[in-house]
């Protein structure tokens, strides 16, 4: 099961949380749920490159919350707030909706998001940076940062290649399985002259063994599976806040040297 599920479908409602809270009647449902990948898509493609790891989107009577999760907040921001601003007038055309709320939350380790890793090394394939050299960065920063292991895998022509393939690189554990185990996962696609080459990336964060709040926009009890800053539509709070991260790092590979084969 742990093969074939998404990692991130199969922990809902166990440890994490809907990257979408609202409530509708069968009637509205599916209108709602289109307009959700409509903003998704718009965001996605407006800030291509604000590292936006995930929208979260909430819906009230009138009101339309969207929580953007972003390494670069300053991009989002702009000059004054300015972009922010015109990014809330454009969605509010999109949805037709008056009463629209962006709020912008800063990921402190990019190195733990899966979306940012695997969009970083799918800008540098597309850059013509070996693959290989790409994933093998990425693993080191992310074991770096306090990951308990990573798992890279990429397919499609590789080098340009004649005959696609697949390969996996893998670092620590990753017990998909483990439902309790914080695995953060995401698929992404390099656009390259040969064609495209996909990206799937794993990241294990440890073992989530108290109750956690399933709220996507909230990190629980603030420990060693903490990546992400809590707070809200902050416009110029974005400075240093990564000095008191740095403590974390590398706590966890210390007992982790027979962590690298699955194996004590």
């Amino acid at each position: 099961m742990g093969q074939k599920t998404n990692p991130t479908g199969a922990r809902l409602g166990i440890i994490r949380g809907w990257d979408s809270n609202w409530y509708a009647s069968s009637k509205d449902y599916g209108k709602k749920l289109i307009e959700d990948d409509k903003i998704r898509t718009y965001l996605n493609a407006r800030i291509n490159k604000g590292g936006i790891a995930k929208i979260v989107i909430e819906r009230t009577l009138n009101k339309l919350i969207i929580t953007i999760h972003t390494s670069k907040p300053g991009i989002i921001i702009g000059k004054g707030g300015g972009e922010v601003d015109r990014i809330k007038e454009e969605l509010k055309k999109l949805t037709g909706k008056d009463d629209v709320q962006i709020n912008i939350l800063e990921i402190r380790r990019p190195e733990l998001d899966a979306a940012i890793v695997a969009d970083t090394i799918a800008r540098q394939i597309e850059n013509r940076i070996n693959y290989k050299r790409a994933i093998k960065m990425s693993i080191a920063s992310a074991l770096r940062m306090g990951a308990e292991g990573i798992k890279v895998r990429v397919g499609g022509r590789l080098g340009g290649a004649e005959i696609a393939r697949s390969e996996e690189i893998k670092q620590g554990r990753t017990p998909l399985h483990t439902l309790r185990m914080d695995i953060d996962y995401s698929s992404i696609f390099a656009q390259t002259v040969y064609g495209k080459i996909g990206i799937k990336v794993w990241i294990c964060k440890g073992e989530v063994l108290s109750k956690r709040d399933l709220n996507p926009n909230i990190i629980a009890g603030g420990g060693k599976n903490d990546n992400e800053m809590q707070g809200s539509d902050r416009r110029g709070g974005f400075n240093d806040r990564r000095g008191g991260d740095r403590d974390r790092g590398g706590d966890r590979r210390g007992g982790g040297g027979a962590g690298r084969g699955g194996r004590r």
